[in-house]
């Protein structure tokens, strides 16, 4: 059986890298922000910043909550984050306790 992998974002990379920004924080405070702090290294949000890697979709659904963005909106190439960081998410869900 072949896998395959994820369809790349062009623009993921760009939006990650502008979301750490936008907040004033280092990769390591970024991942202290996501609470990925004790699972992942700043390495990871380098190689997720460069475009080398793709951030695990838990990742990626942490970094759009602190911007403040919906999913979509880092997953499309074709939509830009808002000028203001954090912004406030089109949709308004009630969300269940995170369990990890």
């Amino acid at each position: 059986m072949k896998t395959t992998s994820r369809t790349k974002c062009a623009r993921l990379a760009e939006k990650l890298l502008g979301i750490r920004e936008a907040l004033g924080l280092s990769q390591s405070e970024m991942l202290e922000r996501l609470g990925f702090s004790d699972e992942l290294f700043r390495s990871n949000v380098s190689q997720y910043e460069r475009g080398h890697r793709q951030p695990p979709l838990p990742v990626l659904l942490e970094y759009a909550r602190a911007a403040g963005v919906c999913v979509d909106v880092l997953i499309s190439d074709d939509m830009d984050l808002p000028v203001k960081l954090p912004a406030q998410p089109i949709h308004n869900v009630t969300r269940r306790r995170r369990t990890r």
